[in-house]
């Protein structure tokens, strides 16, 4: 079993470039590329010191990668390193993926879409073959559009699906989604056409079958459309954002709820990808609250939210300390809980300076008499609650 997140690192605070189609020069898109491959390895070198084994790349990896704007044959003039990359992935056994954005549907009645959207498949599956990994590592689809006539967007995307080059489909999988397919009219396409199918549990909350079977059962399902050469079934899982519009994903994923629900769909024998926006941190944390760890791995994540925690609520602070206390009966899903109770709390600007005088503790002896002073100015206008 693996959990993992989709395209950006927050623990790297390093994020991929991209450029608008005029700025789209030679020049300016080989620096974009180098840059960002130099992101990618640090993302990868991160989720191997994290344990991290799942990951999703950004499809804005190679800058218009699919577009005829770029001729740079990126996959020759970057092939060592590409292919340092994805023996780093392949020595980490982690399982990487993409996923192509809206605008590719391959059962589009225009069929400069469709042959937009076969360039755009092919992309992909180009840049995971340049990384030299296996067919575990997946491109993932949707259905597309119904165009008022379900039947005949389903029959489309069969017949368009024969002009991918058998590349890849080795690589693809289809996914239910909110509007249009639910999961059983993916799992009949994914059994005739024979694509491994990936259970969306948000997607299939909104846009149910009429019966009612469980996740399980449909997940179960899935199971049969997956191979020995597809690697592990993947499924997706999110929350809905509370307030946020239908299908939006939540800022973090609530342990409670991702526990239970692991335990209902046996999740130990899936990759699970999360899709949730603070992305790396909720996979560490669902991470810890499925696995026997030590209180050490819980104690190097409180070293890293321990000062927000404090900025919040010293009474929490209290709290986690005294929890991670007891090295014999690691409680992950508690201290996990606590984290989010004080995250969730309103800014206090008194638990603001506290918090601040603590991390100066760290610095004092080293600022010169200027940074002192900023410092402090800082504090003092915190207390006054005006803008620095």
């Amino acid at each position: 079993m693996s959990i993992g997140y989709a395209c950006i690192t927050i623990g790297i605070n390093e994020n991929l470039k991209g450029c608008i189609l005029k700025n789209a020069t030679e020049d300016n898109l080989n620096q974009i590329i180098k840059h960002n491959l130099e992101v990618l390895d640090k993302q990868i070198q991160y989720n191997i010191d994290n344990n991290i084994r799942l990951f999703r790349i950004s499809s804005d990896i190679i800058p218009f990668g699919s577009h005829q704007v770029n001729t740079i044959k990126w996959w020759d003039t970057y092939k060592e390193r590409l292919l340092e990359i994805g023996e780093k992935i392949k020595k980490a056994n982690m399982r990487v993926s993409m996923h192509p954005g809206q605008y590719t549907v391959l059962n589009s009645p225009n069929e400069e879409v469709v042959k937009k959207s076969i360039q755009d498949i092919e992309y992909h599956t180009k840049f995971l073959d340049s990384l030299n990994v296996d067919t575990s590592c997946k491109v993932v689809l949707h259905i597309g559009g119904l165009y008022k006539n379900k039947k005949e967007a389903i029959d489309r995307f069969k017949q368009n699906y024969k002009f991918i080059s058998d590349i890849a489909k080795r690589r693809l999988v289809i996914e239910n989604d909110e509007k249009s397919f639910n999961i059983q009219d993916v799992l009949e396409i994914g059994t005739q056409v024979n694509i491994p199918v990936v259970f969306d549990n948000l997607h299939h909350n909104i846009n149910k079958v009429c019966d009612e079977k469980t996740d399980s059962y449909w997940i179960d399902q899935a199971k049969a459309t997956w191979k020995k050469y597809d690697g592990k079934q993947k499924i997706h899982y999110s929350q809905q954002k509370i307030g946020g519009k239908i299908g939006s994903h939540s800022d973090t994923i609530e342990v409670v709820k991702f526990v239970e629900y692991y335990k209902n769909i046996n999740g130990n024998n899936l990759d699970i990808m999360l899709e949730v926006k603070d992305k790396d941190l909720s996979c560490i944390k669902c991470m810890h609250c499925t696995q026997n760890i030590k209180v050490s791995e819980l104690e190097r994540q409180w070293a890293k939210y321990k000062y927000s925690v404090l900025e919040k609520k010293a009474s929490i602070y209290s709290d986690i300390r005294n929890l991670l206390k007891d090295k014999k009966n690691v409680d992950p899903i508690q201290f996990y809980i606590k984290i989010q109770e004080a995250l969730d709390i309103e800014s206090n600007k008194r638990q603001a300076y506290n918090s601040l005088l603590h991390v100066w503790g760290y610095f004092k002896d080293k600022a010169l008499d200027s940074e002192k002073t900023k410092f402090f100015l800082y504090l003092i206008n915190i207390m006054k609650e005006k803008k620095v």
